[in-house]
């Protein structure tokens, strides 16, 4: 079993709270605060359920260092008030970023009973087997 530290539970949840604020953020047209305050709370999160130094080598890589840049771009024209660009740019850094986990994370969820019916309809399961 897979023990979770109480660090690693808070960063769970700092990073539950930053994906609820930025979805709220572009829900309310693009709210510059609650997109920062969502972006903090994001990278907060990450920092704690994987720890500091992992998370700075993370982002610091050499092969990942275009990625990086376009996401903490984005993230700072969301704080000095362009939050529409802002959001496109680290939209971009982020795929770049994290592509390598999204197979990973749609394995996962085509296991889950109910998302895995869905993800296995025919033209879902198109786009998904790609």
């Amino acid at each position: 079993m897979l023990e979770i530290t109480d660090f690693q539970k808070i960063g769970i949840g700092l990073t539950g709270f930053g994906v609820a604020f930025l979805f709220l953020g572009v829900i309310f047209v693009f709210n510059k605060g609650l997109l920062a305050i969502g972006n903090i709370l994001f990278l907060s999160g990450i920092a704690f359920v994987i720890g500091y130094e992992r998370t700075f080598r993370f982002f610091f890589q050499q092969h990942k260092l275009k990625g990086t840049v376009a996401f903490f771009g984005g993230i700072f024209l969301v704080l000095f008030g362009w939050p529409l660009v802002g959001i496109l740019i680290e939209t971009y850094g982020f795929i770049l970023l994290f592509s390598g986990f999204f197979p990973v994370a749609l394995n996962f969820l085509q296991r889950i009973p109910v998302l895995g019916a869905l993800l296995s309809l025919p033209y879902i399961s198109k786009i998904v087997d790609r």
